[in-house]
């Protein structure tokens, strides 16, 4: 897919933009290509995402959701983090209204993803595209797309939609498929699989940053003791963990920020390791 420079990405044909004049091949045929590059560079996308969503299957599954229920979610919620907080209070049998807050806070920074995927389009893309790429952003999806060269051509997105996301809702159908054949110490078993990927995630930057070290440590402590206490475990499951999100991530906002120094020098430092070591995680 080399074949598709930097200067034809614009928008969904580029017709009538500042990059026309560049265009060798008509609208369709460069959508088109944008479209399968999507299609490919999405690939270890899709197959990441099927892992995680067939642990979130059993999730769901446990949490009494059927096949249908399960990939519908998985349709219309593309976040693990934010799909497991809807199982977790569908499991408690909280109100919708709880479900609602959960969801956006925890899916809260889709928002800055979205407003700086927003700046990569050309000013003639159609509000109807960045509606479109905005429903499929994920935080994979989003890493893919500022890689781009130049400005970003909607189809890019699409094929990466259709290839993460068809895996990730597969994966979340064949979960809870597989949870009700497996039999039952399987399924508890492959009930822990999501909190490893958990661990998985914020053990890096834990070993790397003390402020996360803590806030992970807190946070485990404060989620055990909030269980135990006599007025707050009283409370669902869904709503100790918004307390508990907004109280922790507030709190390292307005004690621990981070200025542009240190984040330009963490992303020195990471892209230095990763040159030295292609296999550090």
């Amino acid at each position: 897919m080399g074949n598709i420079s930097a200067n034809n990405a614009g928008g969904p044909c580029a017709a009538e933009d500042k990059y026309s004049e560049s265009l060798s091949v008509s609208c369709g045929s460069q959508n088109r290509q944008w479209f399968i590059k999507g299609l490919y560079d999405g690939i270890p996308i899709a197959a990441g995402y099927f892992a995680v969503s067939f642990a979130l299957g059993i999730a769901a599954k446990t949490a009494g959701l059927n096949a249908f229920q399960a990939t519908l979610t998985s349709f219309l919620c593309n976040a693990s983090a934010g799909e497991y907080a809807g199982f977790t209070v569908i499991a408690s049998n909280a109100a919708y209204v709880e479900m609602a807050v959960i969801s956006l806070i925890v899916n809260a920074r889709y928002l800055l993803m979205s407003a700086a995927l927003s700046q990569k389009f050309s000013s003639s893309t159609p509000f109807y595209h960045r509606l479109l790429v905005s429903f499929c952003v994920t935080d994979e999806i989003f890493g893919a797309s500022v890689t781009v060269p130049g400005k970003l051509n909607p189809f890019y997105n699409y094929g990466l939609a259709v290839n993460a996301l068809g895996f990730w809702a597969f994966g979340t159908c064949l979960g809870v498929i597989m949870g009700n054949v497996l039999p039952a110490n399987v399924v508890s078993a492959l009930g822990v699989l999501l909190y490893g990927m958990f661990l998985a995630i914020i053990m890096p930057p834990a070993r790397r940053n003390t402020v996360v070290r803590v806030l992970v440590l807190l946070s485990m402590a404060l989620s055990f003791a909030c269980s135990k206490l006599p007025l707050v475990s009283s409370l669902s499951s869904g709503t100790r963990i918004i307390l508990l999100t907004v109280l922790l991530s507030g709190a390292a906002a307005v004690f621990c920020p981070i200025s542009e120094e240190q984040e330009n020098s963490t992303d020195t430092k990471e892209k230095t390791i990763k040159k030295e070591d292609p296999n550090h995680v």
